[in-house]
């Protein structure tokens, strides 16, 4: 059972909570679980549920913009001999919201991976129900504290070669294992709902590989729609499978030789000269000062004081393990600094925040590395594009 907790007073924290439920929705149940009953006669129920990793984006990224940040941390009670999850929900204020819930007993720590799943589910369910959010299907059921949750686990695996044939046949294949191992299956608007998933992640397919995994990752899930759900789903699939250009016909056309060159001419154009770099190597500056001299400054996007030094990953090109030149760093608040890093793609989210972040970073780099003049009293802003 879970105990709720609270600072003396917590007006300030209810008001911003209140704010950001208005803003809060639900997360996409993309799973769906089976619960079968220990007795053999017993019924099995399946339900749809949203993974702890999509209900922490919505959560952090609303509460983040209200000054409200959300920790879970773990705790064992001796006296008791469970282990114990601590969610709180912090304000800038210093008010707080918090909630305890039991995770599982100190002998399951032996066990990690039974702990982890007891942990992952605790965190899911105390952190939805302290924000106010629903991740999982309102089943209307009797007490199901007996039963059993099994996950069901894909068992087909699709080979290396000819995936685009191997995908489409292994789609196909699930209807006929389906009297072999029946699925429980799904009620109408459950079938519909995943329905509509499934054909939402078949649009996205865009090679034959990833048709291949996605047929080994969602054929249960396909199994348990209505028959009439499940052959939209085939035929889509198959429509799509069809569509995608076989990858060994680019290989062929990307490996082919012109006729009529031998093999020493062949041999001697695919050997480079490595003496002499072809391009320069980007240069990449490490200066501790400008990046703290970065960190004082406000947030380019909402003007909050301290931020974090961002590294502009666009900047320069990629290198293992290290970051671009100290020269493209920006400030920016942590939540902002956060969310361009779980983006994808870094220029389109400055784009779309109308800030040009190449323009200010060299900028803020004339700060602490003034140039020097040149003769006419004038400083040599040239390399950056920049007038005195």
């Amino acid at each position: 059972m879970a105990v709720h907790r609270s600072s003396e007073t917590i007006g300030t924290i209810a008001a911003a909570l209140a704010r950001a439920q208005a803003q809060l929705v639900n997360p996409e149940k993309s799973l769906v679980a089976t619960i079968r009953s220990d007795e053999a006669s017993g019924s099995e129920r399946s339900f749809r549920y949203a993974p702890l990793s999509s209900g922490l984006d919505i959560v952090r990224k609303t509460l983040s913009h209200h000054e409200i940040a959300t920790v879970q941390t773990t705790s064992i009670d001796e006296a008791v001999g469970i282990v114990r999850l601590s969610t709180v929900l912090a304000h800038a204020s210093g008010e707080w919201i918090a909630s305890d819930w039991p995770v599982c007993s100190v002998s399951e720590t032996a066990t990690p991976h039974r702990m982890g799943a007891a942990l992952t589910y605790a965190r899911r369910y105390a952190l939805f129900t302290l924000v106010g959010i629903a991740g999982e299907d309102d089943l209307d059921a009797p007490d199901l504290n007996e039963q059993a949750f099994k996950p069901r686990i894909i068992s087909e695996t699709a080979g290396n070669g000819g995936q685009q044939v191997a995908s489409s046949r292994l789609i196909r294949r699930g209807r006929a294992k389906k009297s072999a191992s029946p699925l429980p299956e799904l009620s109408a608007a459950l079938s519909a709902s995943l329905r509509a998933e499934l054909l939402r992640e078949i649009d996205s397919l865009s090679s034959a590989d990833e048709a291949a995994l996605w047929a080994q990752r969602r054929l249960v899930a396909k199994n348990q729609l209505c028959a009439a759900d499940a052959q939209r789903v085939e035929g889509a699939f198959a429509v799509k499978v069809a569509a995608i250009p076989t990858e060994s016909a680019k290989t062929d056309d990307t490996t082919a030789t012109p006729t009529g060159q031998s093999l020493d001419e062949k041999t001697r154009t695919s050997q480079v000269d490595k003496s002499v770099p072809v391009l320069p190597e980007p240069r990449r500056i490490r200066d501790r000062e400008h990046v703290r001299h970065i960190m004082k400054q406000p947030c380019l996007i909402c003007g909050r004081r301290p931020s974090d030094s961002h590294h502009l990953r666009f900047a320069q090109c990629r290198a293992l393990g290290r970051k671009v030149s100290d020269e493209f760093t920006v400030p920016l608040c942590r939540a902002h600094h956060r969310e361009v890093h779980r983006c994808s793609d870094e220029g389109a989210w400055w784009q779309n925040a109308g800030i040009d972040p190449l323009a200010a970073a060299p900028t803020l780099w004339l700060k602490t590395h003034p140039l020097p003049r040149v003769e006419d009293g004038t400083a040599n802003n040239e390399n950056y594009g920049l007038t005195s």
